[in-house]
């Protein structure tokens, strides 16, 4: 009877620090901007996420991400404007459906109605510095022509390459390109490689631009941390592919989550 009883205590023991140690899920979905503002350094075409061939495909999707159930869906939409994006999201969906292209619309909020969700989180950080500008007169005023030569040739092999893939591919084949290990790095390593060496020795915009792209993914991620519950088992982020490539490297670093890959939620 002992016996029994202490097997019983261990069972216990061991099903009480396996849920404690249970990590959530965090699925990553970097995209392309669907409405292109042309306001990004590298110059992509634009794609119709609104062609009939892309809303089926929009609807498999969102079917997807219903299935695999996240709890919360983050957006990049300025925190400090929550209520703004509560009313939006109580908005008419198949109106919205019907007139905004933008990735929050066509997949965070349509996941989410499929979902049930009350709203969608906004986490993005606005009070940030991207110099680029100052950044290239830094390479200029340092006579750093091969670094010049090397951001221009980067800029427009990317432009190139991504434009490309954007007449051939289909929806499904962009987001699943876009969130793979080779894009999630080239998107990081502009910045460590190339952005970072720009001005002279006592000029540090380079290292200035890298730090306030990092700060304003650290907060986004800070964000995420604060707004996710302990009975959210599930989460989703929902951010242009640059961002999520950077907050990707932050959750390796978290023991709570494991990344889930977009391939794996649309098998």
């Amino acid at each position: 009877m002992k016996k029994i009883a202490l097997l019983l205590f261990f069972a216990i023991a061991f099903h009480t620090v396996s849920a404690q140690s249970k990590k959530k899920q965090v699925l990553l979905l970097g995209t392309f901007h669907f409405e292109n503002p042309g306001l990004d350094v590298a110059k992509i075409n634009s794609f119709n996420v609104m062609s009939d061939k892309s809303q089926k495909e929009l609807e498999n999707i969102t079917n997807k991400i219903k299935k695999f159930g996240p709890d919360k869906i983050f957006v990049e939409w300025n925190y400090q404007k929550q209520d703004k994006l509560d009313k939006f999201y109580n908005k008419n969906t198949d109106s919205l459906l019907h007139k905004r292209a933008d990735e929050i619309v066509q997949i965070a909020l349509r996941s989410a109605k499929k979902l049930g969700h009350k709203k969608l989180y906004g986490i993005d950080y606005n009070n940030t510095d991207f110099p680029y500008d100052s950044l290239v007169k830094g390479m200029t005023a340092a006579n750093q022509f091969d670094l010049i030569k090397k951001n221009e040739e980067t800029m427009k092999s990317y432009e190139k390459d991504q434009n490309e893939k954007i007449a051939k591919y289909s929806l499904t084949e962009l987001l699943v390109d876009i969130n793979s290990k080779e894009s999630n790095e080239d998107n990081v390593s502009w910045y460590l490689e190339t952005a970072i060496k720009g001005g002279k020795t006592d000029n540090f915009v380079g290292a200035f631009l890298v730090s306030e792209w990092y700060r304003r993914n650290l907060y986004m991620y800070a964000l995420i941390q604060k707004l996710t519950e302990s009975k959210d088992d599930k989460i989703m982020v929902l951010l242009g592919a640059g961002h999520t490539a950077m907050i990707r490297d932050f959750f390796k670093h978290n023991s709570d989550f494991e990344i889930v890959e977009l391939p794996t939620v649309l098998k």
